[in-house]
């Protein structure tokens, strides 16, 4: 009886083995013909890690190859929430808050988080990298990263505009560009042990392809010392805002773009977008008396009057249509060029009246305005000019003084460039070219004549008249030392909520171009609601000088250093 027991437990315990051991075949079979890819796949992720390569965004360059936006190296902080034990949580929650200026609660939230990674911080300083990597917290990693960098600060932000923390453009330049600048993204496959650390070999990869370099025709030393003198003028008269344009006259090209107030490009915490905002392009206001320069132009060039034409002034005082004009002096009879020299609103509404509504409207449009120029920078609003059949009865007397008509501070200084450069309409531009990291050229900008407005001989004819402005009339505190220079002042009342004309805000400005005999510099200077003094030639005219001066001296030097270095390298 025994035995039979014993039989027939080893029997069973042979049938369990041997079922066991069927069923250990079957799975195995049933994993290498069913579950042979999935298995491997996972496998394969555990040792094999792609990596994403980042591009190295394109370098903007001023004019000289001086660079404005470039991309720096940093590393950023990551966590293994997953991978840390409570106390390594707590350590890390106990130092890091203080080296990374991180809330604690927030940090606290991050790494209790159910994940395999999470960011701690991105593109931290060095000395803070160094500091976190001397505790040897478990579970804190660090990536390589590239950030944006303004070596400038706030030199030229409106125009740059700036990159977010993935370097992607965000404003000015670094957004409308952006298809060039960012490059393209490579990847690698990294191989890794069983415990997942990385062993540093790369199996396989394909390279980023870095972004396209941008050169300006924007020249660092001219825009630093137009925002030194925008900046004095803003700060002096407590003004709501002001712009600058400097341009060259013959070609279009800008030399430098301001605004205030404005802002450091790499502190972009909390900004307002009043701040950010580009004035020079993107703001409409009546530009008041520089726009007598379109009025004089078009009644040279259509010969209805000649530079001593006289015109009677009316001591001061002109009713049209039901309204009365003024003169800021009153005056008697004048010759038509100092008419403008004195900056006379009714010697000025004369004379439009003998163009007429057409013709007057013929060329407001030819000088560029009530339309966009066609820089090559986002922003760009067209300005206002009713055409005539929406005239009213007054409107052919206030055209003329620069009321009823809305321009930007880019278009007054594309209008005194055609005086400048001889009667041509220059397409502003600011990208001078586009080059890849060997140096070939891949796109560049090219002068473009827009059309032409006046003949030589009237642009040459109101260059003496504006000259005369500066030597002899309202423009006397634009005078250079050294230099000739030519130009015009506006003082224009900005419009009140109600519809009427402020009696205490005001838009000062200033347009010029200088020397006078060769221009090289269109300048146009507004200034929004100056305080104290306001008007155009004691305001903006001096912003004009201080840079008209130093930029021509520095284009003296530079043009002496070039052509020295040039004979040092024919010898």
């Amino acid at each position: 009886m025994y035995i039979v027991n014993y039989r027939r437990r080893a029997e069973a315990v042979f049938f369990a083995v041997l079922i066991f051991f069927i069923a250990c075949i079957a799975r195995l079979l049933y994993v290498q013909f069913f579950h042979a890819d999935y298995l491997a796949s996972i496998a394969k992720k555990q040792h094999n890690l792609y990596v994403e390569l980042e591009p190295r965004r394109g370098t903007i360059y001023d004019a000289n190859f001086k660079p404005q936006a470039v991309n720096l190296a940093f590393e950023s902080v990551f966590a293994v929430p997953n991978d840390m034990t409570q106390p390594q949580k707590e350590e890390a929650l106990s130092c890091l808050p203080a080296i990374l200026k991180m809330d604690a609660s927030a940090l606290r939230d991050r790494l209790w988080r159910n994940k395999s990674f999470v960011w701690l911080a991105r593109k931290v300083p060095s000395d803070k990298i160094e500091l976190i990597k001397a505790l040897k917290l478990k579970g804190i990693g660090f990536i390589k990263e590239s950030k944006r960098c303004y070596p400038n600060g706030y030199l030229l932000s409106h125009v740059l505009g700036f990159a977010g923390m993935d370097n992607k453009g965000l404003e000015g330049i670094e957004l409308s560009y952006d298809k060039y600048l960012k490059g393209r993204p490579g990847w690698a496959l990294m191989l890794r042990d069983a415990r997942r650390r990385s062993l540093n070999i790369y199996d396989n990869s394909i390279m980023p392809k870095d972004g396209y370099d941008i050169v300006l025709t924007i020249d660092e030393v001219i825009q630093y010392i137009a925002e030194r003198e925008l900046d004095e003028v803003f700060r002096k008269y407590r003004a709501r805002g002001a712009s600058i344009v400097v341009m060259d006259p013959k070609t279009g090209a800008v030399l430098a773009m301001a605004n205030r107030p404005t802002y450091d490009l790499n502190v972009l915490t909390k900004l307002d977008k009043d701040v950010m905002r580009n004035r020079a392009i993107c703001d409409m206001f009546e530009p008041g008396s520089v726009f007598k320069i379109v009025t004089a132009s078009a009644a040279l060039e259509e010969k209805k009057v000649h530079e001593m034409t006289p015109v009677f002034c009316e001591n001061g005082e002109y009713r049209v249509a039901g309204r009365v004009l003024h003169d800021h002096t009153p005056h008697g009879t004048l010759p038509f060029k100092e008419v403008i020299e004195m900056s006379s609103n009714i010697g000025t509404a004369k004379v439009a009246q003998l163009l007429g509504p057409e013709t007057l409207y013929r060329y407001v449009r030819a000088f560029g305005y009530g339309e966009r120029s066609g820089i090559d920078i986002p922003g760009e609003i067209p300005g206002s000019m009713k055409p005539p059949r929406q005239w009213s009865k007054t409107t052919i007397t206030c055209v003329p003084m620069g009321q009823e008509v809305g321009v930007t501070s880019l278009q007054l200084a594309s209008g005194v460039s055609v005086i400048a450069n001889g009667g041509n309409l220059m397409r502003p531009y600011v990208i001078k070219e586009i080059r890849d990291k060997t140096g070939e050229m891949i796109k560049y900008t090219a002068p473009y004549v827009l059309r032409r407005v006046i003949n030589e001989e009237t642009a040459a004819r109101m260059k003496k008249i504006l000259i005369g402005v500066v030597e002899n009339g309202t423009g006397k505190l634009a005078r250079l030392d050294g230099f000739t220079a030519a130009g015009k002042t506006g003082t224009a009342q900005k419009i009140e909520p109600s519809g009427q004309y402020s009696h205490s805000r005001f838009m000062a400005s200033f347009v010029g171009f200088a020397p006078a005999e060769d221009p090289q510099l269109a300048i146009a200077v507004t200034v929004d609601e100056p305080r104290g003094m306001y008007y155009g030639g004691v305001v903006a005219a001096p912003v004009f000088k201080n840079v008209a001066m130093d930029s021509l001296k520095y284009l003296r030097t530079k043009d002496y250093t070039s052509g020295a270095l040039a004979l040092n390298e024919t010898r």
